[in-house]
Formats: C-alpha cells, structure tokens, sequence
C-alpha cells in the first residue's frame, strides 16, 4: 500500500506538463551528484571512526566514550543507509527574486528526499522530507500553494530516475474543486507507480506519495493525544509511522531521550512495517504489540468473546486491587520461636497491625515487603520480659522455614504471573476479589485449573493488560523475574486503536511519560471483544482530563470502487454515522462471486484450490490472500498443502510467501493483491462484530477479490452480489 490520500485538488489551478528528455538526464545527474555527496558523507564518518578506534588504550573513561561514539557512528550510517531505496522525491520551486536565488530564471528550488545531504561546503543539497521547508512538496493544493510556483515528482527506482511530473501552480479565481479523484492520481505519475506496484508482504515505501490530507496528520503537534479515523486504504498506518519519524526528527530532544513506542495488533502487523521506520533513518523507535511489553512471559491465543470482554473491562482493576489486599494478611495463629534458651511470640493482633501498617506507608505491594519484615522482627524482638535485638533476632532466624512461611503468609513476595495464576486457578480468591463487582457468570468465566507452576502457563492476549496492571500494583521485586518498572515514553503511537478495552487503553496510558499520543483505526473496523461504535467511548478512557484532537482521512487509494461497495454492503445499521472512504480507483475489476453447488469440506477445498491457481497468473508478482474464519485455518491449508500449493499461514510465514492463508483478524490493517475470501457467512457469524471482521476480509485486496461460498450470504452482502449478477 502506498498508504497515499489526498484531498482531490483544484485541477483547474494546477497544469500537469510534459518533461523533456533534457530536464530528465538534468534531473538524473542532480540524483547522482546528491547521491556522490551522501557515499562522501559515509566515507567521512567511517574515516572519523577508524582514527577514534585506532587507540585503543586508555583508560576506563576513554574507553567509555569511545564506546559511546562507536554507538553513535553507527547510529549515524544506520541514517545514512538507503537499503535501495530511492533518495530523492522531487523538488519545489518557489518563484523570486529572493535571497539565495539558484533557478535559472530566478526561482528558488529546493530537492525534498528521504535524508538531508549536504556537499563539503555544508551547502543543502536534499532537504529531508521531515523539514518545515519540505511541507509545501506535500501540502500544496490548487486551492493553497503555498507560495510554490512548480512541484515536480520523481519516478524512480533506486537511484535511477524513471521519470518526472510537473505540477505549475497559478494564481486565479477559484473554481469548484473537481470530483474526479481518478483524475487527480493519473496526474500524479509517482503516485500512480506506487499503487500499481505488486505487494511484497512488507509495506510499500510510500514516504515520496505522501498527499496533503496525510501530511496534515504526520505534522499535528506533539502534545495531547491525536485521534484519526480513516477507512480500509487511506494509509492509517503509513502516516503513524511516519508520524513517529516526523516527531523525533523535529522534537529530537526531548524524544532522543524518552522514546518513542510504535504498538501494532499483532506479530504479523510488526513484520508487515517492520522496514519502514529503519529506512526513514529512525532506527531507535520501538515496534510492539501489547504483548511485547510484558516481561518475557509467554503470551499466544485468545479467550473466549465473553471472557475476553470481562478481562477488558475497567472493573477488573477493582477485582486486581482486592486480590492483591487478600494477599495481606494477619497470621491465622500465634506464632512462637525458640530463640537460644527463650521463646519469642507474635499475636494474631500484633501481626495485624503489622499488615495495617504497611498497607499505609508502601506504595506497591511488593515495597511493602520490607516494612513488613522489619516490623515482624521488631515485634518478636520486644518481649516484655526480655527485650531482644532485632538485628540479631533477625539475623538467627530469617532464614528458618517457620519464619518464611510466616511472612509469606502475612505478605508475600509476588509476581504478576503468581498472582494471576493463583487468582484464576481458585474459584475461592476469584469469589472474595469479585464479590459486588462482577456477577456469577463473569467470574466463572476467569477461572482456570491450575498448573503445577506459573512459569507453565502460556497467557492469552487477554491476559496481557491484567498482568500490567498486576505488575503496576506489585511493583519490583526482589526475586529473579520478579516485576519490573515500566518504562514510559515520550510519545506512543497505537495503530488499530479502536479495538483497545478499558484495560489495554490502561496499559498504554501507563507508558505515556506526558499524555502524548497518537491513536489510529477505523471506528467500522472494530472486530474485538470491546468494538466501540464511536470514538467517544474511548475518549473518556484516554484522555479524561483534556479533550483529544480529532482528524479524519477521508480517501482510500488501496480499495478500488468496485470492491470498496461491495465491501461496504457489510457495515451494520449502527455505523450508519460513519462513511466510507472515497475510493480514488474509479476502475477495477469488480468481486466475482463462486457459489458452490454443494456444500462440504471437499467441494469447498476444491474451490479454494482452483481460485487460487486462477488467480496467481493475474497477479504476476504480487500476492495473494486465502482469508477464512479462524476455525478454517488449517483445514485450509491441508488443501493447498495437498494441492502442491506453497503457502504460509497466520503463524508461519504469513504474507512472506506469495500465497497465504489467514484468518480476516489476522490481515487488519494489511494489504494483498489477490484476496480469496472463504464463506464470508462463518466469518459473520464467529463474533458479535462478525459483520465487521466480514467489512475487514473483503477490504483487503487492491486489485481483485474472489468470494467462494456453499453456505448462505450473510443477507447485505446477498444484495450486493445481486447488483453483481452474481
């Protein structure tokens, strides 16, 4: 995807030329000159740090720096290395005279690119793209030129210019802006290139493509949390990341220091953006899923819709809170030591107070571990008839078995897995941590049989916000894998936001150094246990003390028109406010529709086969998508398997082969060429957001889609296939 949408410009204020072959092998030679000055810049650097790493003597602190300058000259190659990409989008020429005129008829031009590259008089010779003086190479409308006289766009491919496009801006009275979007991409040849081009499973390099509608998002300022909707294919997930490209670039510091976190839905999605940021030269953003976050703890798989929604819910902080109270607690008898020829002893009253104590004074559970065993010592120690030293009582006793499961009765040393697989595995603690806040039937649904320890237990993606907020209210422990600090960061950026539950916007809160954020979905893209019907749910969760900023992008440029209204034929009443994306590709090959004439795994298996083999000489290069209900999966992919068909699947390979089987929650927010959608009636039916899992399948494919079905159509989407003749 090239992740490119644009506001449909004012055609009749902007004249889309013809270049001559003179202005090609000019502008070819200008690259080659940028692209001499950026291997002199590399030279240059690798040249400072072989004479940096030449001594290696010294002492600890000379070997310290030079340690943090090898961290930084590799830092910097990293920026300097284009992995093939091309360097140079384009230029701007704004009309003069003016100072540091250097066009030949008085215009000031500048090169926009991917890096900024200077010659070894420290002269500009490509802008980056990130500076102020490159937005108007993106902005620029007929309505707004922002002062530009003519922008002119690369084709290119590596270093090699294919060709160039100009745009000449006028100044006039204003027409009405015109409605053929169609129109305003054939004028943009590099854009035209990109959205043509075949998918690799890895997302397009789309930085040059950027339009004006995306740019505005990249830019927004940094503080607050920013809120974007936009459809299938108008580069939601492009413009997060260059967002999180844009911010540390510009805010460099603080951002160097506090971070910036990048949260994807999951491990395919990571892989799917993966090379994005590293070649905008950014290679110190963190990419993660939720899951990631935690502390190696194994985290596959998901509950049930019911339980998951229950482990979304806000209430389970209350439940959190009360399971780690009933971990503290006062000793259920006197407690009585041998100490030399004495006897120490601890009331039932006494170790109450204790607990009270600490209650009061530690911030975190495991914090008041210490305050816990000093007073416990303290106590034994202050016999009325002979006063003991603490300090020595401690010291003979504290490692006796009696003592230790004294005080890990009274206040144990806790883990957020420990605790969590303690709580669900008795219905007892999970009845005294429930009690008033959840009902019988949401209570049961959290228990689990026990393993024989923590460490066995694999946790669901539903886990995952629960043990943060476990690990929030433990705090660190002393023990090895005990919990750690959370790290917070300057800016965090969410992609598919709209699917978070209470718990998980709670989670990524957390890590919010200042309360700046980026959240990024489609409000009809929700498929998860907590699908909100409107961004206002969230805001509440997010940020309840001041309101978010709001952007929408309104055009798809993946999705040509006649699959985007098929595709929407699935959005149900509720989301009757939201519209759907503009789609730019008027044309396009309109969804064919296979009906089975029986139904069954076999004649469906069948059918999956033959589409498959049909379609992949239609899509050249590019790839396909076998897209099912999860439960579909691997029968799936036994046919293809059987067939000879080399496939991967959602857990192996997914997209990194030309042909993959997925489920429709796998591919949110992905893109394939091909996508054979598989009884769209079981991907309905599979949740309560079924018909917008359904909208997500059939929004997938930017160039054509194939619909195989034995069972019924979901009723809306039988419509649709109706106008189809299908």
């Amino acid at each position: 995807m090239t992740g490119a949408t644009a506001r449909v410009d004012c055609l009749s204020h902007i004249s889309h030329s013809g270049v001559a072959r003179s202005d090609l092998e000019a502008e070819q030679a200008y690259v080659d000159h940028a692209h001499g000055c950026l291997e002199a810049t590399r030279r240059r650097v690798r040249e400072f740090w072989e004479r940096v790493a030449a001594g290696r003597e010294g002492n600890h602190a000379a070997r310290f720096e030079r340690d943090v300058l090898e961290h930084r000259v590799f830092q910097r190659l990293g920026q300097l290395e284009l992995g093939g990409r091309s360097l140079c989008f384009g230029r701007i020429d704004l009309p003069g005279p003016a100072a540091g005129d250097d066009g030949p008829d008085g215009t000031e031009t500048f090169y926009i690119g991917r890096i900024g590259v200077w010659d070894e008089e420290q002269a500009a010779v490509v802008c980056d793209w990130r500076a102020p003086v490159a937005a108007p190479f993106f902005r620029a409308t007929g309505r707004q030129p922002l002062g530009l006289a003519r922008r002119r766009r690369f084709v290119s491919r590596g270093s090699r210019l294919l060709g160039l496009d100009d745009e000449h801006f006028s100044p006039g009275d204003l027409a009405p802006i015109a409605a053929d979007a169609d129109s305003a991409l054939r004028a943009d040849s590099a854009l035209q290139a990109a959205l043509e081009a075949p998918r690799t499973g890895r997302i397009g390099d789309a930085t040059a493509t950027i339009q004006s509608e995306q740019d505005d998002v990249i830019r927004a300022p940094l503080a607050g949390v920013l809120i974007v909707q936009g459809g299938p294919g108008t580069g939601k997930t492009v413009v997060a990341l260059h967002r999180a490209a844009y911010l540390i670039y510009t805010h460099r510091f603080p951002l160097a220091g506090q971070g910036v976190l990048v949260i994807g839905p999951n491990p395919v999605f990571l892989t799917y953006v993966e090379q994005v940021l590293p070649s905008l030269g950014e290679a110190g953003v963190r990419l993660a899923t939720l899951g990631d976050l935690l502390d190696d703890l194994p985290v596959g798989g998901h509950d049930a819709e019911p339980v998951a929604r229950t482990k979304g819910d806000a209430r389970m902080a209350t439940v959190l809170r009360r399971a780690v109270r009933t971990r503290q607690r006062a000793l259920p008898a006197p407690l009585v030591l041998d100490y030399g020829l004495r006897r120490l002893r601890l009331s039932t009253e006494q170790s109450a107070a204790i607990v009270a104590a600490a209650r009061r004074r530690a911030r975190t559970h495991n914090a008041g571990r210490r305050l816990v065993e000093s007073a416990f010592f303290e106590a034994l120690a202050t016999s009325p008839r002979r006063p003991a030293d603490p300090a020595e009582v401690a010291e003979a006793l504290a490692g006796t078995s009696e003592v230790r499961r004294a005080l890990d009765w009274m206040w144990p040393q806790l883990t957020p897995a420990h605790l969590l697989h303690d709580l669900f595995g008795s219905r007892a603690l999970l009845a005294n941590a429930a009690a008033g806040v959840l009902d019988g039937t949401e209570t049961e649904g959290l228990y689990r049989p026990r393993r024989a320890h923590a460490d066995d237990v694999t946790w669901t993606v539903d886990d995952v916000p629960l043990l943060d907020e476990a690990r929030k209210l433990l705090g660190p422990g002393r023990r090895r894998g005990g919990a750690g600090r959370i790290r917070t960061y300057g800016h965090i950026v969410v992609d598919e936001a709209q699917d978070l539950s209470p718990m998980q916007l709670r989670m990524v809160g957390r890590r919010s150094l200042n309360g700046s954020l980026t959240l990024v979905g489609d409000i009809a893209q929700a498929t998860s246990a907590w699908a909100h019907d409107s961004w206002d749910s969230l805001v509440d969760l997010v940020a309840p003390e001041a309101p978010p900023r709001f952007a929408e992008l309104t055009i798809g440029y993946r999705v040509p028109q006649p699959i985007m209204s098929f595709a929407s034929a699935c959005l149900p009443p509720e989301l009757s406010h939201l519209v759907p994306p503009r789609a730019a590709r008027a044309g396009g090959e309109p969804p064919r529709i296979v009906r089975l004439a029986e139904a069954g795994p076999a004649p469906l298996a069948a059918a999956v086969t033959d589409a498959v083999r049909r379609e992949l000489p239609k899509v050249g290069t590019g790839n396909l998508a076998v897209i099912c209900a999860d439960e579909q999966v691997a029968e799936l992919s036994g046919a293809l398997s059987a067939a000879g068909v080399a496939h991967g699947t959602s857990d192996r390979r997914a997209l990194g082969m030309q042909v993959s089987v997925c489920s429709a929650r796998t591919l949110k927010g992905l893109e394939v060429d091909a996508a054979v959608v598989v009884e769209p009636g079981r991907i309905a039916g599979g949740s309560a957001a079924g018909m917008r899992l359904l909208y997500v399948a059939l929004s997938r494919a930017t160039r054509r889609l194939t619909v195989i079905c034995g069972e019924s159509l979901p009723e809306s989407l039988e419509a649709a296939a109706s106008k189809l003749g299908a």
